[in-house]
């Protein structure tokens, strides 16, 4: 019943899929970061039931790239959007940490926020227009590959706040089962990525890498820690990040 509860607790939280009402006991919520790569698997298959839509239906390629940048945002609600453009408003003020963790919580939106969102999202548009159908798959993994990432990195770096929402799961959470669970969701998306990419995959997983490195060292650095909006960050980065190398490493390699 545990075993359910977080399953709909993740979907609930980091989705807008309908599910049925649960107990947020934190009994419930111990689990819940194991589930959250699932939102990614969904996701995917979203886009790639887009993508093969495309090649049928023989879409253009502004109309696929408009609509499949849009899926991932009506999936999750924006919910890793919004701390997206709370962490580019934070990074851009230059302030100490204590400052930037308040314009984290500040609701109101700064010119910052706008900026990265519309250039995260005409990247995102451009690299998405350019899939096909045999790209499904890899553009799949890299969404339940960054939320594996990103439950792994909650779990195991330090909380810059201890009453966000992010340190509420990360204080429920069965630290140790978590961190098996997301060696396990990122040793298979590995597997996938090879079995899609072939030798392209050390491509997109030394970006992938790098892209960890940088995000614990900017926290660490300018914030203290992590929180919900720093990890909603780090999830739309290492997204679009695997989707480039996806797309541009087809042309390069």
């Amino acid at each position: 019943m545990h075993l359910f509860s977080s399953l709909v607790i993740a979907f609930s939280t980091y989705s807008r899929i309908p599910m049925p009402a649960v107990s947020w006991t934190d009994e419930n919520r111990r689990l819940t970061f194991c589930f959250f790569p699932l939102i990614g698997l969904v996701t995917g298959f979203i886009m790639a039931v887009w993508l093969f839509l495309c090649e049928k239906l023989s879409v253009g390629p502004l109309l696929k790239g408009c609509v499949a940048a849009s899926l991932p945002l009506l999936v999750t609600g924006g919910i890793h959007m919004d701390g997206f453009m709370d962490t580019c408003d934070a990074l851009a003020s230059w302030q100490p940490p204590e400052k930037r963790l308040e314009i984290l919580k500040d609701s109101h939106v700064g010119a910052f926020a706008v900026i990265g969102c519309a250039v995260y999202l005409l990247l995102m548009t451009g690299l998405l227009s350019e899939c096909t159908l045999e790209d499904a798959l890899p553009v799949c993994i890299c969404f339940v590959l960054s939320r594996a990432l990103s439950a792994y990195l909650s779990v195991t770096r330090k909380q810059a706040r201890q009453n966000g929402m992010l340190s509420g799961f990360a204080g429920s959470a069965a630290s140790g089962t978590v961190r098996r669970s997301s060696i396990l969701y990122v040793l298979l998306c590995t597997c996938c990525l090879f079995y899609a990419l072939g030798m392209r995959a050390v491509f997109h997983l030394l970006f992938t890498a790098l892209t960890v490195v940088y995000y614990c060292r900017m926290t660490d650095r300018y914030f203290g820690g992590v929180t919900g909006d720093l990890a909603g960050w780090f999830l739309q980065i290492s997204e679009i990040t695997g989707i480039a190398c996806i797309v541009l490493g087809g042309k390069i390699i």
